[in-house]
């Protein structure tokens, strides 16, 4: 049966998401950032929580985890290289690593750039990714522990999954994204499209998320960094893509 989900906003904008497997009845949460706000879907749902897939570090992902393990008692799957930061671990995770929710199968990518050892999930069957602050909708994650270069190969890591993928981010920030990936991309009608898009979902109330892969190769500049067109841009025609990135996210960062 094919994997089930709940979104949710929590804190100021994070988004909260829930995996069911309807054949089992397994639940995970995909981060815990506050432990009210995932009881409450728990609760609209009928789901229980059985797992924690965390993909990194951060407090707004992690500030739940204890107080949802000791009433649950579920586990928590944590980032090998950030299992001493998070709380209450019961088994660590990297890179080619698969993790079972009921049937359900996700495999672990390595997407370190927001943090030094970020992961995504991704679950093949169903087409599903759960990315965390590493790509936004139109946008991606500061890059806080790591370099331009590593952002930029997790990015292309993600961006080689299947268009028809369904992307989870870890924030409702794309309103915000468009505004800035038009001062890259002023002509790109895709970008344009999306903006219509997304103003309709906010006005009605509703997440801007999940988006498709292929929507995000087509309008976030962040994975279009090694497209000419993207480059000449920017003022570095003919430079590394990686540089190009950092130059597009250095402009992010000052706006």
């Amino acid at each position: 049966m094919a994997a089930q989900s709940c979104l949710f906003l929590c804190l100021k904008d994070n988004f909260g998401v829930l995996l069911h497997d309807p054949e089992t009845m397994a639940t995970a949460a995909i981060d815990a950032p506050e432990a009210g706000a995932v009881e409450a879907a728990l609760k609209r749902t009928g789901w229980s929580l059985t797992d924690i897939l965390v993909t990194h570090h951060h407090h707004d992902h992690t500030g739940g985890i204890e107080e949802l393990k000791s009433r649950y008692r579920c586990r928590v799957v944590a980032p090998q290289a950030e299992a001493g930061g998070i709380p209450a671990v019961d088994e660590t995770v990297r890179e080619g690593d698969r993790v079972r929710v009921g049937s359900l199968e996700a495999r672990v990518i390595e997407t370190p750039g927001h943090t030094a050892g970020h992961i995504s999930y991704f679950l093949p069957a169903d087409k599903l990714a759960f990315v965390g602050d590493t790509l936004f909708s139109i946008g991606c994650g500061r890059v806080i522990e790591g370099n331009a270069e590593m952002m930029w190969n997790s990015l292309t890591k993600l961006r080689a999954l299947p268009d028809d993928t369904r992307i989870f981010c870890g924030h409702e920030y794309t309103l915000a994204n468009i505004r800035f990936a038009k001062t890259i991309e002023p002509n790109n009608a895709v970008l344009a499209a999306r903006e219509q898009e997304v103003s309709r979902l906010i006005a009605e109330s509703k997440p801007t998320i999940p988006s498709f892969m292929r929507e995000e190769k087509a309008a976030n500049p962040f994975l279009r960094a090694d497209l000419p067109e993207v480059a000449q841009a920017v003022g570095l025609a003919g430079k590394p893509a990686w540089q190009v990135f950092a130059e597009i996210r250095e402009r992010k960062n000052r706006s």
